[in-house]
């Protein structure tokens, strides 16, 4: 008696669709992860310039460099430094870039630092099927003005 044999012809064609659909989420998944990771980046960078440049501001007195005492050093107010962050943001042209930047602004007094925090929705490049197509990303940055001893 002769064993029949099975056609298996065709049966590698759903494996190589299987894994070219794998591979094509694999490459979406791994470019919107980048791009969020390079916009997270660039907030970062903004977060660290808009905080020093609202320190900055609280040190404008030439005493914090002249030696006066500490009392007179660095009285920054949360306006003054809210100010000089969103000079800072509308110069360096991060609304534009950033179209729903939002940003919140804090002075500690005790720590005489300013403290920066940036949030964007940015737009993925490509889009996984059941995944949103725009992440929330968020840096924070924080400076204090100091004089050297």
């Amino acid at each position: 008696m002769r064993a029949e044999s099975r056609d298996e012809c065709g049966t590698t064609i759903p494996l190589l669709i299987g894994l070219a659909v794998f591979l094509v989420l694999l490459v979406a998944v791994v470019t919107d992860a980048t791009s969020a990771f390079v916009h997270r980046q660039g907030l970062d960078s903004l977060a660290d310039g808009a905080a020093l440049q609202g320190a900055d501001v609280g040190s404008a007195a030439a005493a914090a460099y002249l030696g006066a005492d500490d009392a007179a050093r660095l009285r920054q107010t949360e306006s003054e430094a809210r100010r000089a962050v969103d000079t800072y943001l509308h110069g360096c042209g991060a609304y534009a870039r950033y179209p729903q930047l939002s940003v919140r602004v804090s002075v500690d007094p005790r720590d005489r630092s300013v403290s920066v925090r940036l949030r964007a929705v940015v737009d993925l490049p490509l889009g996984v099927p059941g995944v949103v197509r725009r992440a929330p990303v968020s840096a924070t940055g924080t400076a204090a003005v100091t004089r050297d001893d």
